[in-house]
């Protein structure tokens, strides 16, 4: 298994193990975002079981809450098993919070191991990993349905259909709708627009709205919604037992544990993104973590999923906030990696598919949000974007705007991020600096890259996603990545086919062996 499909995809058993492929890639300018690969194997039984269990609370175990719970929200037992559909995303199941410690520990020695190579590493890490999935179910759900009674407050104003950042509701017309639907005393809703909470523009936007479910406003538990069903008003936040109180907080105990060791080391954590019915959660929660943590440089970053419809919303929400609260924006840009369940999902259980219905429609996303964060890059020096994608004509489009904004690869503002064992046509050509008269603009204009002999001097920050584990213990993850034949295959193809035209230029110049500069 090591000389073949797992030496292929994973760096190495363990920290020790993996040092001399980190160090290989290094000598390319070629760094490491560490991922402890590691899953329970588990049937898809057990996974369901297990599943059922950590999403749903004691008030719908009593039969109290199930039926006030959207059903985008709520656990089915068909889709138990998250792993169903899904190649390239690992996934963790909650077992309980000595497990959540277990992974809390991982974690940390990621980290360590990332710092012992480099000063500029990056480990991954997921959410569903660190506490009870239930609590990003039900806090998902709460941002969902404070923000979707924005847009419906945004249509009673006539903005409906705006982007989110156009979006501004009138204050004055705000409050007089909210007090007759008998949701607050006018004098209450006065409150909550204040000159020191919402500044004095007289309108609300989306990020000023999000502030009133703040746990700093003290204003969370006494706010209802109206159910677009029913018309009746109800409680936006669940109550938690003692013990869901406990474990909620346990999982933001253990983010601030990985966030503070990461800024002791010198090591940047990549939260990654997970299915839509706990990404809002674990968007706000990263961005919480941001607020604190990325005063002088990104040190956490916050990943945004291109293949949703709301992707620029979510973007330019980030941006925006960053801006305001002066902290430094970091993100990655995917496309995503759920796809197929997630449709499938929104299908079988009657709620609107979250996906861009196309393939095309996803790229432009893509792009759409890409060219919006390098605008921003371009005023602001200290914000940061890793560009995660096997996609060249999206590298392509990354390379060409940097050069029409004067973003040089030197200043380290772009990173562009790979899987191990895939698309190293793009990572090593992007990653490793070459002799001091080349400055990048060869490579920019070359048409005929990826196999350009100017590419490998480029010197753009460039990373390979890079799991590691015992190979047991790493195969739940590989077995899912044998899967991907048919896409693997193409991209096989593609590289075999530039390694002979590599093999023969090299023949032609006589320079067989080449050596990192």
């Amino acid at each position: 298994m090591k000389m073949t499909f797992y030496g292929h995809f994973v760096a190495g058993e363990d920290q020790e193990s993996i040092q001399p492929l980190l160090r290989h890639n290094r000598a390319f300018g070629v760094g490491a975002i560490l991922d402890y690969g590691v899953e329970e194997d588990l049937s898809p039984e057990e996974a369901e079981h297990k599943e059922m269990e950590s999403c749903t609370s004691a008030a719908e175990r009593d039969g109290s809450g199930t039926n006030k719970r959207d059903k985008q929200y709520q656990a089915h037992r068909a889709f138990g098993d998250r792993r169903s559909g899904v190649i390239s995303a690992r996934t963790y199941f909650y077992a309980n919070e000595s497990k959540c410690d277990s992974h809390m520990e991982t974690f940390l020695r990621c980290i360590e191991a990332s710092g012992r190579v480099s000063d500029d590493g990056f480990i991954a890490i997921k959410l569903t990993a660190l506490g009870r999935p239930q609590f990003l179910l039900q806090f998902s759900e709460v941002l969902t349905k404070w923000r979707r009674f924005f847009h419906q407050m945004a249509a009673e104003q006539g903005q409906a259909g705006l982007a989110a950042m156009d979006t501004k509701l009138e204050v004055a017309a705000l409050q007089e709708s909210v007090a007759k639907m008998g949701i607050a005393s006018k004098a209450e809703i006065e409150d909550w627009f204040t000159a020191e909470t919402l500044g004095v523009s007289g309108t609300v936007d989306l990020l000023d709205w999000g502030s009133l479910i703040d746990s700093r406003t003290k204003l969370s538990k006494h706010l209802v919604v109206p159910n677009a069903q029913t018309g009746q008003l109800e409680p936006l936040l669940s109550r938690f037992t003692e013990e869901e109180e406990l474990q909620m907080t346990r999982m933001l105990q253990r983010m601030d544990v990985l966030a503070k060791k990461a800024t002791e080391v010198g090591v940047r954590l990549m939260v990654d993104a997970e299915q839509t019915y706990f990404q809002p959660a674990i968007s706000r929660l990263t961005l919480e973590m941001q607020r604190k943590f990325n005063v002088e440089k990104p040190l956490i970053f916050n990943t945004y999923q291109c293949y949703l419809k709301d992707a620029y919303d979510n973007v330019t929400l980030g941006v925006e906030l960053a801006r305001r609260e002066c902290w430094c924006f970091g993100a990655k840009l995917v496309r995503g990696a759920y796809l197929a369940q997630e449709r499938a999902r929104a299908a079988e259980i009657g709620y609107e598919d979250p996906i861009n219905p196309t393939y095309e429609a996803t790229n432009a996303m893509y792009h759409r949000c890409l060219d919006y964060v390098l605008e921003e890059l371009k005023h602001n020096a200290k914000a940061k974007v890793m560009v995660a994608s096997h996609n060249e004509d999206t590298v392509r489009f990354t390379l060409r705007r940097m050069e029409e904004l004067c973003l040089h690869p030197a200043d380290h503002q772009v990173y562009f991020g790979q899987l191990l064992g895939m698309c190293d046509q793009i990572s090593f050509p992007l990653g490793e600096w070459g002799p001091p008269w080349c400055d990048g603009v060869r490579f920019w204009a070359c048409t005929s890259w990826p196999i350009c002999p100017f590419a490998g001097q480029a010197g753009y920050p460039v990373y390979k996603y890079v799991p590691y584990g015992p190979v047991m213990e790493v195969l739940p993850y590989l077995s899912r990545r044998a899967l991907e034949n048919s896409s693997l295959m193409k991209g096989a193809r593609r590289e075999r086919q530039l390694l002979w035209l590599e093999l023969l230029r090299r023949l032609r110049t006589g320079n067989l062996f080449r050596r990192p500069a």
